[in-house]
């Protein structure tokens, strides 16, 4: 199974709308507070080459985009396989 990591904060409605498409394909991850968690937005903004908006999705390490990205991957077909081929 795929290593799935997203960073979030709270009352976020598009790190909802992010984790609900993760949830409604059975795909566990790890989160990631940037307000609750000391460095981890700095962590995130590092990682992503200097986005500072969330959610931030990474599968397997692999920097994946923003809940806009992440939908339209799906949409397109190409989330299911970046999650099996990461598999």
């Amino acid at each position: 199974m795929a290593h799935v990591e997203i960073y979030t904060r709270p009352m976020c409605g598009f790190c909802f709308k992010a984790k609900k498409l993760l949830g409604k394909k059975s795909i566990d991850f790890v989160e990631y507070n940037i307000w609750e968690e000391d460095g981890r937005k700095d962590e995130m903004t590092e990682r992503t080459g200097g986005a500072t908006t969330v959610p931030q999705v990474f599968i397997d390490g692999k920097y994946v985009g923003d809940c806009d990205k992440l939908h339209r991957l799906d949409d397109e077909g190409e989330l299911d396989k970046l999650l099996a081929s990461a598999a």
